[in-house]
């Protein structure tokens, strides 16, 4: 019998504390990736996204498993989050403003046959509405602050107003790229004051202005 990978415990990037917002280097990473605009509560693009990712992300472990003798644990639903205005985040949580991409990630032996294969196998029966919509892609992160938030999605705002105005800041830093979750929890199944996630934005030195 193999064993079975767990990136969760392997990858220093999935380990995150609650109250404390650490400097980590993310290593570039592969995973299904698929798109969307809305309010994630209320979009049926949102529902529909989730429906469609795990599919393939399923399909994927099983292919990996029977045809390379490689096993691994599938791992949690992940989002990135923007908007024009990014106080849309830790000020006003207008959803509806909300740009996004939900994603699973895969190993790095996943490739491109395999990923057309898993896609063909999830949609030969009632396939979900938007799978046609997913990528297999890789993310560049690098240096992120993140930290470990436990409670409801609504009471994020505070926690990412004190990482990206005051931790951020504080340490010659300054944000790029896009907001990033990483839910530990299944949120259709937990309640809002257990869930676990991972918050988690890339940031890059502060330009030193010139003399």
């Amino acid at each position: 019998m193999t064993n079975k990978a767990d990136f969760k415990k392997s990858i220093d990037a999935y380990q995150a504390k609650q109250g404390r917002f650490q400097i980590t280097e993310v290593p570039d990473l592969r995973y299904l990736m698929i798109d969307g605009h809305g309010d994630p509560n209320t979009s049926v693009a949102f529902s529909d996204a989730v429906e469609a990712l795990y599919p393939v992300a399923y399909k994927l472990k099983f292919a990996s498993k029977r045809d390379l003798d490689r096993d691994y644990v599938v791992m949690p639903l992940e989002g990135l989050w923007w908007a024009g205005d990014m106080d849309a985040f830790t000020a006003s949580r207008d959803k509806s403003r909300w740009d996004w991409t939900l994603m699973i990630m895969v190993p790095d032996w996943v490739d491109e046959s395999m990923f057309t294969t898993a896609v063909e196998r999830a949609g030969a029966k009632n396939g979900p509405a938007r799978l046609d919509d997913v990528r297999l892609e890789s993310l560049s992160e690098g240096r992120c602050v993140q930290t470990l938030h436990v409670g409801s999605f609504d009471d994020e705002a505070g926690v990412l107003a004190r990482m990206h105005h005051e931790f951020i800041p504080d340490n010659g830093l300054h944000m790029v790229g896009k907001h990033h979750e990483i839910y530990l929890s299944d949120f259709r199944k937990t309640a809002p004051e257990k869930r676990r996630t991972i918050l988690r934005q890339p940031v890059s030195a502060a330009a030193v202005p010139a003399e």
